[in-house]
């Protein structure tokens, strides 16, 4: 291969990581606590868009029990968005691991 057949490489791994990155923050996973009494919706670049909690689960007697199911919820949406991420910039990459991108 020469340098000009792997630039033309490199920049094609480049649109095709940009149109993921793109895809990636359009698209949007849910993570919840409690049997669904608290949802996360958070994009796969990890921005918060939505929580939802529903009445039940507020008792002013009881915030600990909310912030854990928050908490929880939240980790839950993380782990889904990571896992999603990793998987399309694998598709892109072919599975090579490349520092910084995830």
């Amino acid at each position: 291969m020469n340098q000009a057949q792997l630039m033309a490489q490199v920049k094609k791994m480049q649109s095709e990581m940009t149109r993921a990155q793109e895809e990636l923050a359009a698209t949007v996973v849910t993570g919840s606590a409690g049997s669904g009494a608290v949802c996360v919706e958070m994009t796969c670049d990890q921005r918060v868009t939505r929580v939802a909690i529903e009445k039940a689960a507020i008792d002013p007697d009881d915030a600990e029990t909310l912030e854990d199911l928050v908490v929880v919820a939240v980790n839950d949406a993380l782990t889904k968005s990571t896992d999603v991420s990793q998987k399309r910039m694998a598709s892109v990459t072919g599975g090579m691991r490349i520092p910084g991108l995830m």
